[in-house]
């Protein structure tokens, strides 16, 4: 029962730092209308590559 309980705090407490991690990483970009059609393009990369760590850190919470 106790270790149910720590495990439950410890999953969400990961989850929380890896998308707080991730998020702040992808974060420090400025408005899309003083962007750049090349920075516009990197940013939506970047919303992708984002979108692909938050499955991968999904995946791996699941094994």
């Amino acid at each position: 029962m106790v270790n149910q309980i720590l495990n439950m705090v410890m999953r969400t407490f990961m989850r929380k730092a890896i998308n707080g991690g991730i998020n702040k990483v992808v974060r420090g970009a400025s408005a899309p209308e003083d962007m750049t059609p090349q920075e516009r393009k990197q940013m939506r990369q970047a919303r992708q590559a984002t979108k692909r760590a938050r499955q991968a850190a999904r995946m791996m919470r699941r094994m």
